[in-house]
């Protein structure tokens, strides 16, 4: 669209506007030096009555305004629908009772940012980077959601009333008897990774027994859901060598573990200033309340309200990883 009003005539897209709504409309372009141009019709024989200079001029000059014209009314189209979106946004924050509206994301990276596994965490050629945090300075945070078991209709609802970005990490045990509930958040937008089969403590395992749990539920996730994961969560946190060659066997680019841990009525902290970082890494599980005292929403209402307190925003994990 841009493009297209760059290129009426020498003005800009702004100037092309701004003339249109000043009524003055648009002047015929500059002749470019040299032979004229062939004048526009049907003629495969040299017309006895060539159309005159002007009137080629003002053929293009028209041309021109009704094409600036058709921008004008597609970009006029685009805001309204940006702004009937933020409406039925701001209508979300009071349907799921949030005391501000969440920040909005910045854009996504132009190019992703360089992953090692951070201090204290294995790293080596081959082998995928663990991290509790995305290298970033953007007043980000991304949240993710660990197992399956609960599939909560409204926290769907929720996310996607709010435009909130979120992967989920799923155990095969706990997630199949309604991987439908995982496309439908997949189909709204939301990542879709692995966490094993069983949710066994990896370590325990032989490498043999580790790559099971981790490719076949690879394989689980590609059929069920349509695409390969890129990110693997091992349960616990646990992991060792073994596990980190397995899992790159099967086509894991990064293994993301958390730096703060959401729920209901609490945020437990990685830190003891007690705050998000740029690029933190949220847990939480499906959960409901029989597990915990709240709800799956309860818990996204305090991640937001905390996050949108302290000036960050949450941002999708995949357009980082």
């Amino acid at each position: 669209m841009r493009g297209k009003a760059r290129r009426c005539g020498t003005l800009g897209g702004a100037a092309i506007l701004a003339l249109i709504c000043s009524g003055a409309g648009l002047p015929p372009p500059l002749a470019a030096p040299g032979p004229s141009p062939q004048p526009w019709g049907p003629s495969s024989t040299v017309d006895a009555n060539p159309p005159r200079a002007g009137a080629s001029a003002a053929l293009l000059g028209v041309s021109q305004q009704t094409q600036a014209r058709t921008v004008a009314k597609a970009l006029e189209a685009y805001a309204t629908s940006l702004k009937r979106a933020e409406a039925r946004r701001l209508a979300a924050v009071k349907t799921w009772k949030l005391r501000r509206a969440p920040l909005r994301a910045p854009a996504p990276p132009a190019d992703k940012p360089e992953v090692t596994s951070e201090r204290g965490h294995l790293s080596g050629a081959g082998l995928p980077p663990v991290l509790v945090r995305v290298p970033t300075d953007e007043k980000v945070v991304f949240l993710t959601i660990d197992d399956g078991a609960e599939k909560d209709p409204d926290l769907l609802r929720m996310l996607n009333d709010l435009r909130i970005p979120w992967s989920g990490f799923l155990s095969d045990h706990v997630a199949r008897d309604d991987y439908g509930y995982f496309r439908e958040a997949h189909r709204q937008g939301a990542g879709v990774h692995n966490h094993s089969i069983s949710h066994p403590e990896l370590p325990a395992l032989s490498y043999r027994e580790q790559r099971e749990e981790i490719c076949e539920q690879q394989d689980i996730l590609e059929e069920e859901i349509g695409e390969r994961p890129t990110l693997f969560r091992p349960p616990y946190g646990a992991y060792d060598r073994d596990t980190l060659r397995a899992a790159a066997s099967c086509g894991v680019r990064a293994v993301p573990l958390w730096a703060e841990e959401a729920f209901p009525d609490r945020i437990e902290w990685g830190r003891e200033d007690r705050k998000f970082h740029p690029g933190d890494i949220i847990l939480t599980h499906f959960r409901g309340e029989a597990e915990w005292d709240g709800s799956m929403t309860d818990m996204v209402r305090r991640v937001l309200d905390t996050a949108t307190r302290q000036g960050f925003a949450v941002a999708r994990l995949e357009d980082y990883l």
